[in-house]
């Protein structure tokens, strides 16, 4: 466990890789900056991110083509030819919604997302050299290729646990906010202001206050998607948008707009009483 984090923590503090790292993110993110990319890869239609459930194809058929290679001998070796190139097809789409998640990401998760692509690129190659080698007729190099790649794979993956337990990369960032459901005072009538977010506490949960049309809405001020200060954001066309990552939500219902955010921002119910306005978590 210990050589684990100490290997954890030189890939997060390895600045020598953000030369790398962040002109590639730029140019995901050049690439992904259309709405219907950025929300078909970032799981937005799909109400939590894509990549990681794509990641169980390529993963199950490469681990099941293994099986059949350690079990099955000459009798499989149609199957598992087929599996592995069934997962690397799968890795394409799957790689594809991970390079756009990785791209809004900075510093250490950046590094470690970095590392955690190379592994599995390098994983991808391996199994393709295996299909191509299978084609050929030499099973045994196709055998010991793919459990490399699956061995490179698997490399890939705990990076990519580390990244979504331990980074908190790609969680809900309300999750965990739990208010009582009593009606909260947040601010003044007059203090709300239109196309201008306000910041307020609601139980011990930061909100954001806003009219839109006249009408008074409330937010959970913390980015779903990275915990951004969403209040910061801005409001343009009845939604929100945040200042770090541009995840972008309605105003009315919380629903995302445009992703990267996969979660819908928490919305509260409103009234008004004696020129205060009131709130809970709807």
């Amino acid at each position: 466990m210990k050589v684990l984090n100490a290997i954890m923590e030189m890939i997060e503090s390895g600045r020598a890789l953000d030369q790398f790292s962040e002109p590639l993110a730029k140019g995901v993110r050049s690439l992904t900056e259309p709405r219907l990319v950025k929300n078909a890869l970032s799981g937005s239609w799909l109400g939590h991110q894509l990549h990681p459930m794509l990641t169980d194809i390529p993963i199950g058929a490469w681990s099941m083509a293994t099986a059949l290679d350690l079990t099955g001998g000459q009798d499989s070796a149609a199957a598992a030819k087929r599996l592995v190139g069934l997962g690397a097809l799968a890795a394409v789409p799957t790689a594809l919604s991970g390079a756009s998640d990785w791209s809004e990401e900075h510093g250490p998760p950046q590094r470690v997302g970095l590392v955690h692509a190379a592994a599995n690129s390098i994983g991808l190659t391996l199994q393709l050299a295996s299909w191509a080698a299978r084609g050929k007729g030499h099973r045994k190099t196709g055998v010991l290729l793919s459990f490399a790649g699956l061995s490179s794979v698997g490399v890939g993956g705990y990076l990519g646990g580390h990244l979504s337990y331990v980074q908190g990369v790609g969680v809900n960032h309300t999750a965990f906010e739990s208010p009582d459901e009593q009606w909260c005072d947040i601010a003044a009538v007059d203090d709300v202001k239109e196309d201008t977010a306000l910041r307020a506490d609601a139980d011990g949960v930061a909100v954001m206050v806003v009219k839109d049309d006249g009408a008074i809405c409330v937010l959970s001020a913390t980015c779903t998607h990275a915990g951004g200060p969403l209040d910061e954001g801005e409001i343009e066309d009845h939604c929100v948008r945040c200042p770090w990552h541009r995840s972008t939500f309605s105003l009315t219902d919380g629903s995302v707009v445009r992703g990267p955010a996969s979660v819908d921002q928490p919305t509260w119910d409103v009234k008004v009483e004696n020129g205060r306005v009131l709130a809970r978590q709807g």
